[in-house]
């Protein structure tokens, strides 16, 4: 598998890089086990994180996996009157079921990823509140049918570590929207005012965790471990990435000849360049998101490494003008007015 280099350009360092790829791995790993691994002190591991965190490059968010629970993710694409798509954007991203809110290049675009909990929340979004919206012109849900899994989660450093330090971080914590257990579990106020605290902070000590719940922390390690194997909870990195020394986003909407798309998609997923891809419903049947260090980067990889995969008969770059919402974190939106 080709490796994708830390840039010159980054203003992190090997072990700055080798602190994120563990917190991909395993994002709850503990600091005195990261620290043993990397041979430099829990003391050294605990401020880089911390320096991470401040400087804004990561921030670690527990999440609430919907399918589990029977319910679908969308991608929407909504089309917006261009004077109006950044208050749209703004606006988008304070919905609590919304994610990667980005206004795409166009100027008059905004995707976002729908995460309902419910029937209701689903419909109470796409049927009255989009519709309604004077700004809105036109509204695309594209349902993922299957997100691929990736060998390696991006930005995929395992090669700045020894076979002895991998085998030590153990295997990886899978964050792809599984299928779920036949039974999925029921959640009680407990466990939504957890998952509430991890969706703020990742990484919130168990002790906290008790505290806000009424429960004790080994319960709460306990739960969180039923939750993570149940699929109903994973745990996402929202990066910086004009300060890991990558400048292009973008978003890839293709048309796949149906008897080829698992093998593409099973492709695609390991190019370095591609944080998520899934086959989708809708008037293109794959959607992936990508990251590049500039535009001649993004044009490599679309003449040579999707020019290389058989069954792709057609394909729309849509890159990124801004991202006012990750997985969790806000980005640029002090300013947010509501969707009318």
């Amino acid at each position: 598998m080709q490796h994708d280099v830390p840039s010159e350009s980054s203003a992190l360092d090997i072990l700055d890089w080798q602190i994120l790829h563990a917190l991909v791995h395993d994002a709850r790993i503990p600091f005195a086990k990261l620290g043993g691994i990397l041979d430099v002190s829990e003391q050294t591991v605990a401020r880089r994180y911390r320096a991470l965190r401040e400087r804004g490059i990561m921030h670690v968010s527990g999440q609430v996996n919907a399918v589990p629970l029977g319910h679908a993710r969308w991608v929407l694409r909504i089309k917006s009157t261009p004077d109006k798509a950044l208050r749209l954007a703004e606006s988008l991203a304070r919905f609590p079921d919304l994610s990667w809110v980005t206004l795409l290049s166009t100027g008059s675009e905004v995707t976002c990823v729908s995460r309902p909990r419910s029937l209701e929340r689903r419909d109470a979004l796409l049927l009255h509140t989009l519709p309604r919206a004077s700004q809105v012109r036109e509204v695309t849900a594209h349902e993922v049918m299957h997100r691929f899994e990736a060998d390696e989660e991006w930005p995929r450093l395992s090669h700045l570590f020894t076979g002895e330090q991998l085998r030590e971080l153990g295997p990886q914590r899978s964050r792809a929207a599984g299928p779920g257990p036949d039974a999925p579990p029921d959640l009680t106020p407990e466990d939504e005012a957890m998952l509430a605290l991890l969706g703020s902070d990742g990484r919130a000590p168990y002790a906290q965790i008790a505290a806000q719940t009424g429960w004790t922390a080994p319960r709460v390690a306990r739960r969180m471990t039923e939750l993570a194997q149940s699929g109903v909870l994973y745990f996402d990195l929202d990066f910086a990435i004009e300060g890991m020394g990558y400048t292009v986003r973008a978003a890839l909407w293709l048309r796949v000849r149906p008897a080829d798309l698992d093998a593409v998609g099973r492709a695609m997923v390991n190019h370095t360049e591609i944080v998520f891809v899934a086959a989708t419903t809708g008037p293109t049947n794959m959607m992936a998101s990508i990251l590049c260090r500039d535009t001649p980067h993004l044009y490599r990889y679309i003449t040579e490494r999707l020019g290389a995969l058989d069954g792709i008969t057609d394909l729309e770059v849509t890159p990124a003008l801004r991202v006012f919402k990750q997985a969790q974190t806000l980005l640029d939106s002090d300013r947010v007015s509501p969707v009318h």
